[in-house]
C-alpha cells in the first residue's frame, strides 16, 4: 500500500492555515487583568511564546523536500528575555529553545509594550570565543553611559574535569557582547572572577569612580551554590578585559526564606530619586522541586552595593497556568523597561515556557519597597506584623464609624 502524500492543494491550504494562525497570534490584543494587587497589573496573554517564532524559521517551505509541510526545526519554548526601548520600539532579546535543547537569542520587537511582538529577519548568530559556547541563555541588555549596549548572558560548556561517563556536569560563565544598533554584535572576553561558576551577571548602567560595576553570583557548582550564592558586587577596569579579583556579597542567601537555595540579579537596576530599584529571583527547594519567585530591593544611589530597603517575600510568584510548563512552578525575569512618565513594564517568564508582562511604576515600587515590612525571619515576627496591621485597620474603621 502506497503512503499518502499531500497534493499541491493540501500543501498550500496547510501553509495558508499556518500563516493565518500566526498572524492572528501576533496581532491579538492583550487586555489588563483587573483589579490587580495595587503593586502591578498582569495581562491576560503571554507576550511571546514558541508559536510566535516565524513559520520560515521552523518549516521547510519547499514542497519537493517537505511534501507534508512538517516542522523541521521545532521550538520548545521562548522565555527569559532581556528588554530595551531603542529607536522608538520595545525590543525583547528572547531565549529561544529548540526541540534539540539548544538555546539561542532572537529579537522580538513591537511598537506596543504589551502586545504585537514579532520576530524579524534571522536569529542572532553569536560571535564565538576560542572556546565555543555549547549553550547560551538569559541575556540581560544594558544601555551603559559609555555609549554601548551590552548583552551579558550565561555561556555554558561541558566541565573538562568531569569523567567521560558524566555528560551533565557543566561550567557556567558570563559571556559578553556589545552593540550600538542591535544588529552588529562584538564579542568580548568572558568575565573572569574568583568564582568557579558564574551566572546571572548584570552590568551596572553607570560608571562608579570611573570603573564598571557588575552584579555577580559566585557559585561553587553548576546547580548547587555550595559556599557561594547570593548577589555580589565586583569592579572591572575595562569591558575589553573584564577581570575582577574580588566579589563582595551584598544580598546573601537566608535560611527559610524565598532565597534560601539561590538568588540572583534580574535585569539592570532602574535609577530613581530615592535609590536604585532592583529586581531579583529567589529560589527555595520544595518536595516538588525548586521554586523560583521574583523579589525587589533598593540600593543607595552613590553606593549601589548597599541595600537600603528590602520588603519581605516575593513580588511575583507563578499563578494558575503560569505554574505549568517545561520546568514548572517558576517565574524568572531578566528584562524591564522604564518609561519617561515613570511607568515600568516588567517582562517575566513562567515555567521556562513563555514570556509575560506586568505593568507598574517607579512610584508604586518605591512605595512597596519602603512601606512593606522586611522579613522578620521568625514565624512569631510574622504574626506580630499581621496583628499590628489588624489593629491599625481596626482603629481606622472605628474612627470612620464614629466620625
Amino acid at each position: 500500500m502506497k503512503s499518502k502524500t499531500l497534493n499541491s492543494m493540501d500543501f498550500s491550504g496547510r501553509f495558508a492555515q499556518l500563516t493565518q494562525q500566526h498572524a492572528e497570534l501576533t496581532q491579538q490584543t492583550n487586555p489588563v487583568v483587573e483589579p490587580g494587587n495595587g503593586i502591578y497589573h498582569r495581562f491576560k496573554n503571554p507576550v511571546v511564546t514558541a508559536a510566535h517564532v516565524p513559520i520560515n524559521w521552523r518549516f521547510d517551505l519547499d514542497q519537493q523536500s517537505n511534501p507534508f509541510l512538517m516542522e523541521r526545526l521545532g521550538i520548545n519554548a521562548v522565555f527569559n528575555a532581556g528588554a530595551i526601548f531603542f529607536e522608538g520600539q520595545y525590543h525583547l532579546m528572547c531565549r529561544v529553545e529548540g526541540n534539540d535543547r539548544k538555546s539561542f537569542f532572537a529579537l522580538a520587537s513591537s511598537d506596543n509594550p504589551v502586545q504585537g511582538f514579532a520576530f524579524k529577519g534571522e536569529p542572532i548568530l553569536l560571535p564565538q570565543t576560542q572556546d565555543p559556547d555549547v549553550n547560551v541563555y538569559d541575556m540581560r541588555l544594558i544601555q551603559h553611559e559609555d555609549g554601548w549596549i551590552y548583552g551579558i548572558f550565561c555561556s555554558e560548556r561541558k566541565d573538562p574535569k568531569a569523567p567521560a561517563s558524566d555528560t551533565s556536569t557543566a561550567v557556567a560563565q558570563a559571556g559578553m557582547i556589545r552593540t550600538k544598533d542591535l544588529k552588529n554584535w562584538e564579542r568580548l572576553p568572558d568575565l573572569k572572577t574568583p568564582s568557579p561558576q558564574q551566572r546571572n551577571v548584570v552590568l551596572h548602567p553607570e560608571f562608579i569612580d570611573g570603573k564598571y560595576g557588575l552584579y555577580t553570583r559566585p557559585q561553587d557548582g553548576f546547580i548547587e551554590a555550595g559556599s557561594g550564592g547570593g548577589i555580589a558586587w565586583a569592579f572591572v577596569d575595562s569591558m575589553e578585559n573584564p577581570v575582577s579579583d574580588h566579589e563582595k556579597l551584598i544580598d546573601p542567601r537566608v535560611y527559610h526564606t524565598i532565597k534560601e537555595s539561590k538568588n540572583g540579579q534580574g535585569p539592570a537596576p532602574i535609577k530613581t530619586a530615592e535609590g536604585w530599584l532592583h529586581l531579583a529571583h529567589g529560589v527555595r527547594n520544595t518536595a516538588a522541586g525548586l521554586r523560583y519567585v521574583l523579589y525587589l530591593f533598593v540600593t543607595d544611589l552613590t553606593k549601589p552595593w548597599e541595600i537600603t530597603h528590602q520588603p519581605a517575600g516575593h513580588l511575583i510568584a507563578p499563578q494558575n497556568e503560569e505554574r505549568v510548563g517545561d520546568v514548572s512552578n517558576v517565574v524568572f525575569s531578566n528584562g524591564w523597561i522604564a518609561e519617561e512618565d515613570g511607568s515600568i513594564y516588567l517582562y517575566y517568564a513562567s515555567s521556562d515556557t513563555r514570556l509575560h508582562v506586568a505593568k507598574t511604576s517607579i512610584a508604586q515600587l518605591l512605595d512597596y519597597a519602603k512601606n512593606t515590612p522586611k522579613d522578620g525571619l521568625f514565624s512569631n515576627e510574622s504574626v506580630k506584623q499581621h496583628i499590628a496591621l489588624i489593629k491599625k485597620n481596626a482603629a481606622i474603621q472605628h474612627s470612620a464609624k464614629y466620625s
